[in-house]
């Protein structure tokens, strides 16, 4: 009896967990929920910006309060000159179209050249501006390159552009296109010419450095480009997802 009763008790001594293995799986387990909550998270709020426009963002808001004032006028893509959108994307990101989010042979070029200059997509810089922050960041560059992905998969390609063209820096406290417009050229973003939407679309890389109705002789030599790479994508199909 003594016997069996010691061989029991060994037997639940060893079976039960001891201290430290208790707490390292309660601590696996709220990682795990903290995990699937940010994940959750997430993609709700992804989700939510597919239907709803965001009220600013985390740039916008600091510029905001910096400032004192933005100037941003939220634009439907449908209210916006076919023309402007696809200067930005022959400005920004040609092969917009082609990609899922992540231009890989954008980055391995520029990887290959010792800098992320030119790396960045459309849907990227989407992601950067409307939810995470500026400056260049490794944390934030990981954040990017796992939530955009996401986003190419739950958005359609022209809401993408159409919250790019939103919340895009086009000068110190103008944000989007149709305060652009408005700030520029005096017209809205429906009336922009081939011309004002290149020069637009040519501020981007510097919109605190560059003033799209006063350029310089390389700023005009950049919007000419534009101007032509808009037109050509337009032909070769390299527009057909965004074009309604």
């Amino acid at each position: 009896m003594g016997v069996m009763a010691k061989t029991r008790k060994t037997r639940k001594s060893k079976d039960a967990p001891a201290p430290k293995r208790r707490l390292h799986l309660r601590v696996r387990r709220w990682v795990f929920r903290i995990c699937l909550g940010v994940i959750a998270a997430v993609v709700l709020l992804t989700l939510l910006y597919k239907v709803v426009n965001p009220p600013t963002t985390p740039y916008m808001f600091a510029e905001g309060r910096r400032l004192g004032g933005v100037a941003q006028v939220w634009a439907p893509i449908g209210d916006i000159a076919p023309v402007m959108v696809r200067s930005v994307v022959a400005a920004e990101d040609a092969n917009f179209c082609l990609h899922w989010g992540l231009d890989v042979a954008a980055i391995r070029a520029a990887l290959a050249a010792g800098s992320d200059r030119g790396a960045s997509t459309i849907s990227q810089q989407v992601v950067k501006n409307v939810y995470l922050w500026q400056g260049r960041n490794w944390t934030r560059k990981a954040l990017e390159a796992v939530w955009t992905p996401l986003t190419e998969a739950l958005w359609s390609k022209r809401r993408i552009l159409e919250l790019y063209l939103n919340v895009a820096e086009f000068g110190t406290g103008v944000f989007g296109v149709q305060a652009a417009a408005q700030h520029y050229f005096g017209v809205d973003a429906a009336d922009l010419s081939a011309v004002q939407a290149a020069r637009l679309a040519m501020i981007l890389p510097d919109p605190k450095g560059r003033d799209a109705a006063n350029p310089t002789s390389a700023q005009r030599r950049r919007s000419a480009s534009i101007l032509d790479g808009a037109a050509t994508i337009r032909a070769d199909g390299r527009a057909a997802c965004f074009q309604s």
